[in-house]
């Protein structure tokens, strides 16, 4: 019987995926299977995966013969994954020893639908621990109680899907699969379908993933077009939570948000190419006119006012645009 799948997507990251790999020999043990997902990678990594597959205990080792980004070889893992428990790791991060021992005893302990976990963030040599935006530790909880509130990091805000482990009724119920396609933001509709659809939840303390941030591939920093699925991300948030029987009270958090990380990406346009800022700019406008206008001013009303600004130009420019058609 397997007991934990672990689903890891590798994508051009040779320089990194003999540490991730070596992590995952330092947690394998009996009822373990880590499930490899070669993205279509054009460099070494599936060479590199190729003698992973031979050496590393229970390996199911899968290629695309496309590349489909990150939530698609996600989705390829999820399908093929037998585990009772299901958990996820990126092919450039890596892991303490024993770290998922720990963490399947954690939720067997709980007995709850999934756990969340702090991390360490690795920049170069730098070293910060990160942790789950949310005080009560070792407590089963109702996962929608820790959406909000609205004006405040809460655990939806920490959308990393590593940084847990997950029953497998939640993959049967539909709930653990991404939407295919997205090259960023993928974690974002993800760990909201999570928290409003699971029964329970809980966090804990445990620090045994190692998220290397700052990596020259990562799309976090490449400022091409791919960057610009946040939109169809958190167009996806709002949608799926305007028609949720909460509504009233999730949409405004939601809402906030998808406001956040435009004025983020807006205050930060340098980094594109000149076309993708362009593309950028008018996306951000279209989508500020796609949100329930009446929430969406309340919001604005709320936020911090250098970001307020920004986006009721951006709101002004759409209604002006509109005005002058």
């Amino acid at each position: 019987m397997v007991k934990l799948s672990v689903i890891v997507p590798f994508y051009n990251v040779r320089q990194y995926a003999p540490d991730t790999l070596r992590s995952l020999r330092a947690n394998a043990r009996d009822g373990f299977e880590f499930i490899l997902v070669d993205d279509c990678s054009t460099d070494s990594t599936p060479d590199i995966l190729a003698r992973a597959a031979r050496e590393l205990p229970g390996v199911v080792h899968v290629r695309h013969e496309k590349n489909g980004g990150l939530a698609t070889a996600r989705n390829t893992g999820i399908d093929a994954a037998r585990g009772e428990y299901l958990t996820f790791l990126d092919g450039d991060d890596w892991l303490a020893p024993g770290h998922y021992d720990r963490l399947l005893a954690a939720i067997e302990d709980l007995g709850c639908d999934f756990v969340r976990t702090d991390h360490v963030q690795c920049t170069a040599r730098a070293r910060s621990v990160r942790r789950v935006p949310h005080g009560r530790r070792g407590v089963v909880m109702n996962p929608r109680d820790a959406i909000l509130p609205a004006d405040r990091s809460t655990s939806v805000d920490y959308a990393y899907a590593w940084a847990g482990i997950y029953h497998r009724r939640l993959a049967d119920r539909g709930l653990l699969h991404f939407t295919d396609g997205l090259r960023t933001a993928e974690d974002r509709p993800w760990i909201w379908r999570l928290h409003r659809g699971a029964d329970s939840f809980a966090v804990v303390g445990l620090l045994g993933v190692f998220y290397r941030r700052g990596v020259a591939s990562s799309l976090t920093q490449i400022g091409d077009v791919r960057q610009l699925d946040f939109i169809r991300a958190f167009d996806q948030v709002i949608e799926e939570t305007a028609a949720d029987p909460d509504a009233d009270r999730l949409l405004p958090k939601a809402l906030r948000t998808y406001c956040a990380i435009i004025a983020h990406h807006l205050s930060d346009e340098a980094k594109f190419e000149p076309a993708v800022a362009k593309a950028l700019r008018s996306m951000s406008a279209a989508a500020i006119q796609r949100m329930p206008q009446d929430a969406l001013g309340d919001v604005l009303d709320t936020m911090d006012p250098h970001r307020s600004s920004r986006l009721r130009r951006l709101r002004r420019r759409v209604i002006t645009a509109k005005a002058a058609a």
